[in-house]
C-alpha cells in the first residue's frame, strides 16, 4: 500500500516519477473506470515505463461515473458548480485526511504557518451552494488560523472593509481569499491601501459580471487594494491538491503535483515545455480517485514546471479524443 508519507515527502523528480508509476499501477488495478479507459487505449502497466506514457482520464468522467480506486466508505462528496439543469462533477472522497494534509502542507510550503494569518473569505457564490471543496478547505484554514477575526463574508462588504482596515492598522498578516466578482465589488465600493494583506483570487465571475482577462482583473484589484501583486489559487473539485500563483498568473505546484500539456489535436501526445496545450494534472494525493486527469483548461508549462492558464477549450470540446462513451 502506498503511504501518505511517501506522497507528501517527495524530494526530487526521480522520487515523483517512481511514485507516480506505482500509483498508476495501483489505480489501473483498483479503479474500474480508469481501467476501462486504459484498456480502450491498449495501455497496460507493463507498457508504461515513464510518467509521460501514463494515460490521462478526461475530466468529464467525473460527471457520469464514480471515479474510485478505493472500496472504503465515502466520507464526503464534493461537487462542482454548474448552471441550473447542468450535470455537475462529483468527487467521492474516502479519506478526508488526505485532502486536509494536502492543502495544509501546500499552504505551509508556499505561505508559512497558517497560525500567523487572519483568514478572510469572500466567497458568496460558493457559500450559496452545498458540496464545495474550496469552502471545506477555507473553512478549515479559518479554524486552523485560530484568530478571532478570521471568518466568511457573504454580502457584508462594508464590514469586511472595516475589518481589513483594522487589521492593517495592527500590521496583522492577513489572507483575503475571494471570488473575482466579489473582490471587484469590494474595490469599487472602497479604496484600500494594504501592506500586510495577501489578496488571493479563485477566479470566475460565476455569471455575475462580464468575464475579463486576468491581466485586466489583476490591475484593477492591485489598484483597488493597493497591493503589488494579486495571488491566485488553481484547484478543482476533481483534485485534492492546489497550485498557487504569487503574481503575474504564474502558478507553482507543491512537490506531489505536476502539470503537463497535451497536443490540442492529439490528446494522447504530451508536449515539450513552452507550448500551449490542454492542461493535464498529476495529483498524487488523489490516490483513492484518479491521479491523472486531462482538464478542459488551456495553458503553458515552462522548463521548471511553472504554468499559466490561458483559457478553456471552446465549448469544453476535447478534440482528438473520442473515447468519452465507455
Amino acid at each position: 500500500m502506498i503511504s501518505k508519507d511517501a506522497i507528501f515527502n517527495i524530494k526530487s523528480d526521480a522520487e515523483f516519477e517512481v511514485l507516480a508509476l506505482d500509483i498508476f499501477k495501483f489505480q489501473f488495478k483498483n479503479n474500474k473506470v480508469y481501467r476501462s479507459f486504459c484498456d480502450l487505449l491498449y495501455k497496460h502497466p507493463s507498457d508504461i515505463k515513464r510518467v509521460s506514457e501514463i494515460p490521462f482520464l478526461p475530466i468529464q468522467f467525473f460527471k457520469s461515473r464514480d471515479v474510485l480506486s478505493s472500496s472504503l466508505p465515502i466520507q464526503k462528496t464534493f461537487s462542482s458548480s454548474g448552471t441550473t439543469g447542468s450535470i455537475t462533477s462529483k468527487h467521492l472522497v474516502t479519506d478526508l485526511n488526505l485532502y486536509e494534509e494536502s492543502y495544509l502542507k501546500a499552504f505551509k510550503h508556499f505561505y508559512g504557518n497558517i497560525e500567523d494569518y487572519v483568514v478572510l473569505a469572500l466567497l458568496p457564490s460558493y457559500l450559496e451552494r452545498d458540496g464545495s471543496s474550496l469552502i471545506y478547505m477555507v473553512n478549515d484554514l479559518i479554524e486552523k488560523s485560530n484568530q478571532t477575526e478570521s471568518g466568511f463574508y457573504l454580502n457584508n462588504i462594508e464590514e469586511l472593509a472595516h475589518t481589513l482596515k483594522s487589521l492593517e492598522a495592527k500590521q496583522q498578516k492577513t489572507l483575503l481569499i475571494g471570488v473575482s466578482f466579489a473582490l471587484l465589488d469590494l474595490v469599487e465600493a472602497y479604496q484600500l491601501n494594504l501592506k500586510h494583506t495577501t489578496i488571493m483570487e479563485t477566479g470566475g465571475m460565476k455569471g455575475r459580471r462580464k468575464e475579463i482577462i486576468r491581466q485586466e482583473l489583476h490591475q484593477i484589484l492591485q489598484s483597488g487594494f493597493g497591493v503589488p501583486q494579486i495571488h491566485s489559487e488553481y484547484g478543482m473539485t476533481e483534485l485534492l491538491s492546489q497550485a498557487y500563483s504569487k503574481g503575474h498568473g504564474v502558478f507553482e505546484c507543491p512537490p506531489w503535483m505536476k502539470i503537463v500539456t497535451r497536443d490540442t489535436e492529439d490528446a494522447l501526445t504530451i508536449q515539450h515545455p513552452n507550448k500551449t496545450g490542454g492542461i493535464n494534472v498529476i495529483d498524487l494525493a488523489n490516490i483513492n480517485s484518479c491521479s491523472f486527469i486531462a482538464t478542459q483548461d488551456l495553458g503553458k508549462v515552462d522548463e521548471n514546471g511553472h504554468f499559466e492558464i490561458i483559457g478553456r477549450f471552446d465549448n469544453s470540446d476535447i478534440r482528438g479524443c473520442n473515447l468519452m462513451a465507455l
